[in-house]
């Protein structure tokens, strides 16, 4: 990163990323636990998927693993290591 404006680009590039799945992460969570559990009352159990309801299964166990490959996957792809030291224009001295 040669110019202060691209440093200032790239990082509200990933400012715009990281904000975006935080948010489709919520949306994962809130669709899966809410419309996925059973909402009529009834005495019987509800249906396990490996000893858990589906709901928490999407919410709680799925939901944070997908998101945590999909936010290592961001910082391989979309993040860039920059310096943060200021590099001083040889054309202005």
């Amino acid at each position: 990163m040669k110019t202060l404006s691209a440093r200032y680009r790239q990082a509200h590039k990933e400012a715009k990323w990281a904000v975006g799945l935080a948010i489709a992460y919520f949306i994962w969570w809130y669709i899966s636990a809410y419309a996925f559990s059973s909402t009529e009352i009834t005495t019987a159990l509800p249906e396990l998927y490996w000893g858990f309801p589906l709901w928490f299964l999407l919410a709680c166990i799925i939901g944070p693993i997908l998101f945590t490959v999909l936010c290592g996957l961001m910082v391989k792809f979309i993040y860039q290591d920059m310096s943060l030291e200021i590099e001083k224009d040889s054309d202005h001295e």
